[in-house]
């Protein structure tokens, strides 16, 4: 961790050398996806509920799954560009230092900017929780906290997969995006409003559905009795990145560099 800190603090000053930059940057993030919210907020102006969601309960869903996006693109950028890692053979010098690759990995790129589209969630999330009648309790708050971090880890083990592709291609691959930003534009919305082969790819597969419809189901209110068990759906976020740590390490032990 101590070295994970140093790496965060050079790039973080290394992109500060650009202050004028970095913030107007920040401040694009922070209103581009505006124009998402306004996109929701109006068909719920047009159409009142949809398959029986309101907007403010819809609006806690879409805060929490781009809190988690959003965490996750700035922290666990160094998987998002691992291409450029293999591409130019700097991969190689990865695995001559006597420290983990995942912990370098992560630490090669942050992107800090994307705390102004973290700003904007938070901004939603708490009008949302503002305007909802929601007898919060603390294993309720616990749970709200766990669906945003099982976001990040889900994100994080969808970026990592990306990149352990790379070790064959090379290149990254655009399919990805399929699962990272059309997997978050998805989750914004309660995944019941989908046909039931979406919903249960989304809750078995790649598990967006339970970082934040399951959980919150109980945290509105609506799963009835033994609703408990939807607090601890946020653990399968967990548990859907271990499989992606072993592929990764799948991939780095099949590592031919690229004799650049």
């Amino acid at each position: 961790m101590r070295l994970y800190v140093k790496y965060l603090m050079i790039v973080f000053k290394s992109q500060m050398q650009y202050r004028a930059s970095f913030w107007l940057m920040t401040l694009g993030q922070l209103l581009v996806p505006f124009s998402i919210f306004a996109g929701v907020y109006l068909l719920f102006e047009r159409f009142g509920q949809l398959q029986g969601w309101h907007f403010f309960e819809a609006a806690l869903c879409f805060a929490v799954i781009h809190m988690a996006f959003s965490i996750s693109e700035c922290f666990a950028r160094g998987f998002d560009a691992f291409s450029s890692l293999i591409a130019s053979g700097d991969f190689d010098r990865v695995l001559v230092r006597p420290r983990g690759t995942i912990v370098q990995v992560l630490g090669s790129k942050f992107e800090f900017t994307r705390f102004g589209r973290l700003l904007q969630s938070l901004v939603v999330l708490v009008w949302a929780v503002w305007n909802l009648p929601i007898e919060w309790t603390f294993l309720k708050i616990v749970t709200l906290l766990f669906m945003v971090a099982s976001g990040v880890a889900i994100f994080t083990g969808i970026f990592m997969l990306a990149a352990t592709m790379c070790f064959w291609t090379v290149q990254g691959l655009e399919v990805a995006n399929i699962f990272t930003d059309g997997g978050r534009e998805m989750a914004q919305y309660p995944l019941n409003i989908y046909r039931k082969w979406v919903t249960r790819f989304f809750t078995f597969v790649i598990p967006f559905g339970t970082a934040n419809y399951l959980p919150l189901l109980y945290i509105l209110d609506k799963t009835g009795s033994g609703g408990h068990w939807y607090a601890a759906a946020p653990l399968a976020g967990f548990l859907f990145i271990l499989p992606c740590l072993l592929v990764w390490r799948i991939g780095v032990r099949h590592y031919r560099s690229t004799g650049s």
